[in-house]
């Protein structure tokens, strides 16, 4: 009998660094005056309804002809090349709690926001909390270092990054097409394409569902209903071996992953960018991977890096097989993805939960009024605690 050997790659999501680059204005919008006023205007609504943050719908968050952009860029996302860029959020005369609130309503155009870590934060602040030491203990989450960060994807169909400030050095914000790796390998290795499609253990970093192993299986590389999903999260395979009854790394896995991160990692196939404060970067993890190179940051706290990043399911999305429901909570188009660990009510955080404050950070957040309005006396009490 003859075995079908699998076939290249051919979807939008599929290219190279130099056919993006040499149309930036086909993925990167710059917001125009018109649409500012809208965000504006659709911010001050909220602000005399006194909503809180999670209660916002696209409804009371109305952008008359952003609103519809909106919605192109998110279905050019999941269903063509995989990224969309949007400059000029005006953040620079936007308070924290402002720029929190203005992110969650453009979300709204974008689907449903999922939980993104244990404590069920709906918008993530991406923040060095450790002071230069995340590291020393493997269980923390990347993002909240100054680390760099290896390829992965997220735990989610589409991962959103708003930008506050920049790092003094590094920082730079890094993505490539899951299907053009792909590709690569099926040239070059397609041992290393047979070892990706079968079944990988990832660490869960102690970020564990009710019922749930602390580890999931899934393959880099799954082929379902004419799309090839991929899920990579580099250091989560290496901490998974702390685990009693993971089969152990084998050598030809090593090899694969290395292989993938050095595809991965070429000029011709990676796309760079240093995220600018008010841009906004929106990644479909099935067909993207990205990284993060290490930074330096600035001593002043109000000048330290931060963005503020969000877990999205889009209304539209690709079928998932059964398979990533052990991650993604369900595959039900629009409703999967997140991280949902027992006794945790998903809320939006005022601001980066630092290791010194988190004690102060939960009291609020336990709180029924901690599901925040939106006024400025909360970005003020956010001042007073970090």
């Amino acid at each position: 009998m003859t075995v079908q050997q699998p076939l290249p790659v051919q979807h939008p999501s599929v290219w190279t660094a130099s056919q993006q680059n040499a149309t930036p204005e086909e993925w990167c919008y710059v917001l125009s005056p018109t649409d500012v006023a809208e965000i504006d205007a659709a911010l001050l609504h909220l602000q005399h309804k006194g909503l809180a943050v999670t209660d916002v719908t696209q409804q009371d968050f109305q952008l008359p002809t952003l609103g519809p952009k909106l919605k192109q860029f998110i279905k050019e996302v999941v269903d063509g090349r995989g990224f969309q860029i949007i400059k000029g959020v005006p953040v620079h005369r936007y308070t924290a709690a402002e720029s929190t609130t203005v992110y969650w309503g453009l979300g709204t155009y974008w689907g449903k926001i999922v939980p993104q870590n244990k404590k069920a934060h709906l918008i993530g602040h991406v923040r060095d909390i450790h002071e230069g030491n995340g590291l020393k203990n493997p269980i923390n989450r990347v993002y909240s270092t100054n680390a760099a960060e290896p390829w992965h994807v997220d735990d989610a169909d589409v991962v959103g990054l708003l930008c506050l400030n920049t790092a003094k050095e590094g920082g730079l914000t890094s993505w490539a097409s899951s299907g053009s790796i792909y590709n690569r390998l099926l040239q070059s290795h397609p041992e290393y394409v047979k070892v990706l499609s079968e079944d990988c253990y990832l660490d869960r970093k102690n970020e564990i569902p009710a019922g749930k192993k602390p580890y999931f299986v899934l393959p880099v590389f799954t082929s379902h209903k004419g799309h090839l999903c991929c899920f990579y999260a580099d250091n989560y395979y290496q901490l998974c071996q702390r685990h009693e009854g993971v089969p152990r790394l084998t050598p030809t896995q090593l090899a694969a992953f290395a292989e993938f991160n050095r595809l991965a990692g070429l000029d011709e196939l990676r796309m760079d960018m240093k995220l600018q404060p008010g841009d906004i970067q929106l990644l479909h993890n099935h067909s993207i991977v990205h990284c993060r190179s290490g930074f330096t940051d600035y001593q002043e706290e109000e000048r330290k890096r931060h963005l503020l990043r969000m877990w999205i399911t889009p209304e539209q999305g690709w079928p998932l097989p059964e398979q990533f429901a052990d991650r993604y909570h369900t595959v039900e188009i629009g409703n999967r993805g997140g991280i949902y660990c027992p006794n945790e009510r998903p809320y939006v955080p005022l601001g980066p939960i630092s290791v010194m404050h988190q004690s102060v950070q939960s009291r609020y957040n336990r709180n029924d009024h901690a599901m925040w309005c939106v006024h400025t006396v909360l970005d003020d009490a956010f001042k007073r605690h970090t």
